[in-house]
């Protein structure tokens, strides 16, 4: 008896995977700020545009060129990269551990998170003279007040993911008989994981930011110190080259921060590229 002819299936299309070079992603982040920077420029060559107040990029980028070359540019920028690092460990690992108990204890939460949430509102300049009073003008202080600005994010962070973690995914492991250890491990920790970094990065961003208001108030070095200076000797340019470094320096600490951190939630199945 003859065998009857298996049915005719179509193949599957193939799956065409979008083409990336490499470091496109980083050159179409750089369209806008180049674009404003050409724009400018040309205003002002054109005669449209003054360019005292706010200089064209081509004053700026001479600016910053003779501070690199005379090494002064390097020294406040390690000054103010050591000050964020310090401010930026304490302020995380404490973040990270008050979070992590207010967002599991219920007791907790209620004792200290009142008092945390009306900390949260003092604005960062507040602190400076009490701390100014307490650790001196020196780097406790700036330290400290880094610390203080990169707590809260890491904090709110840490706490909300653990209040939000779904309430399924607990009895889950409590069904397959978990330990408290390894509930945590298995379940708990990857649920917070990326709510957790997201944290971090909000917090190293307000380092940045509580670093330059330290700066700015007593320091003899740092790219707040140069951003001072400049104003005081009516330098713009020299304002707006600080600004850029404190930009540049900013965006490269959130990206090593990125890629150390990238491994630890490479098992999310994401329909968006994180940012």
């Amino acid at each position: 008896m003859e065998a009857s002819p298996l049915p005719l299936v179509a193949p599957a299309p193939a799956v065409r995977r979008p083409v990336r070079l490499p470091g496109g992603r980083m050159l179409v982040g750089l369209v806008l700020p180049v674009g404003l920077a050409l724009g400018w420029e040309a205003a002002v060559r054109a005669g449209w545009a003054q360019g005292r107040l706010v200089p064209p990029p081509s004053r700026v980028l001479a600016t910053l060129w003779g501070l690199a070359e005379s090494g002064e540019l390097w020294t406040h920028v390690l000054a103010s990269l050591t000050r964020v690092a310090a401010g930026f460990g304490f302020g995380a690992l404490a973040g990270i551990l008050i979070g992590a108990l207010t967002g599991t204890l219920p007791f907790v939460r209620r004792l200290i998170d009142p008092s945390l949430q009306a900390l949260r509102a003092i604005p960062s300049i507040a602190w400076v003279p009490l701390f100014i009073l307490w650790f001196g003008i020196f780097e406790t202080s700036k330290i400290t007040l880094i610390a203080v600005g990169v707590f809260f994010p890491v904090y709110l962070g840490v706490a909300g993911a653990i209040a939000g973690v779904d309430r399924k995914l607990v009895e889950v492991g409590r069904v397959f008989r978990l330990s408290r250890l390894a509930l945590a491990r298995r379940i708990l920790l990857p649920a917070v994981l990326p709510a957790t970094l997201v944290a971090l990065r909000t917090g190293l961003g307000l380092g940045f930011m509580f670093v330059a208001a330290a700066e700015l108030l007593g320091a003899s070095e740092g790219l707040g110190y140069l951003l001072l200076d400049g104003q005081q000797l009516g330098k713009p340019d020299q304002i707006v080259a600080a600004i850029l470094a404190f930009a540049a320096l900013g965006k490269l600490c959130d990206a090593v921060l990125v890629g150390l951190t990238a491994p630890l939630a490479r098992w999310q199945d994401t329909a968006r590229e994180s940012l």
